[in-house]
C-alpha cells in the first residue's frame, strides 16, 4: 500500500470481488490508479480501518460499500473518526460511502433479473444443488430472488465466486447505484 491514496473499505471479500470485476469491465487498474481495496472482514471492524487508514492514522482518502443492515455501525464511526455528525444517507454518499439495498448479492440479482442469474448458475454447474435449495421446505414456494440470494450464501466461497460473475453478466448500463456510485466517486 505504499502508493495508496485511497483505500475503499468494503466488509467482505465477495464485495471486494465485485468491484474489482467491475473496475476491470471499465479497463480501470484500481491499483495504478493508488486505490485499494479492504476486504475488512464484517461491517464491525470499520472503526478499526477508520483508525487505521482515516484521520487518526494514515489520512487517506476514504470509500466504501455496506449493507443498509450497517449502515448505522458506517455512519457512527465515520462520526467518530472526525468525518462529520449526524450524518445522514446523503452525507454518507458525499463522503464517498454507498449503501446497499439489503447487501450487494441482492442488488446484483435485481439488476440481472432472476432468469439471467439462474444461467449464470447453470453454466457454473450449480443449477442442480440450485433447485435442491428450491425444493426444500424452508425455501419451497418463496420467491426465486429470496431463493437465489439463500444460494448464494449457502455453499463455501459461493459468495465470493458469484459476485464477480454476475458483475461480468452484467450489462453495464445495469450497473446497481451503490456499485455504480462507488467505482465513480474513487475516478476522482
Amino acid at each position: 500500500m505504499i502508493d495508496t491514496r485511497t483505500v475503499v473499505l468494503v466488509e467482505g471479500v465477495s464485495d471486494k470481488s465485485a468491484v474489482e470485476a467491475l473496475a476491470e469491465r471499465h479497463g480501470r487498474n484500481l491499483a495504478a490508479e493508488g486505490v485499494s481495496l479492504v476486504a475488512m472482514g464484517g461491517a464491525t471492524n470499520i472503526g478499526t480501518y477508520l483508525g487505521k487508514f482515516g484521520p487518526p492514522g494514515r489520512n487517506l482518502r476514504l470509500a466504501g460499500l455496506c449493507d443498509a443492515g450497517e449502515e448505522g455501525d458506517f455512519r457512527r464511526s465515520l462520526e467518530r473518526a472526525g468525518l462529520g455528525s449526524d450524518l445522514g444517507r446523503s452525507d454518507l454518499e458525499a463522503l464517498g460511502f454507498f449503501v446497499c439495498v439489503a447487501d450487494l448479492e441482492d442488488e446484483l440479482i435485481r439488476a440481472l433479473g432472476t432468469a439471467a442469474v439462474e444461467q449464470v448458475v447453470d453454466a457454473e454447474g450449480e443449477l442442480s444443488s440450485f433447485r435442491s435449495l428450491q425444493k426444500q421446505p424452508a425455501w419451497r414456494g418463496r420467491p426465486t430472488h429470496d431463493q437465489l440470494r439463500r444460494f448464494m450464501g449457502a455453499g463455501s466461497g459461493r459468495k465470493i465466486r458469484y459476485a464477480g460473475l454476475l458483475v461480468e453478466a452484467l450489462d453495464l448500463d445495469r450497473v446497481p447505484r451503490p456499485l455504480d456510485m462507488l467505482l465513480t466517486h474513487i475516478a476522482g
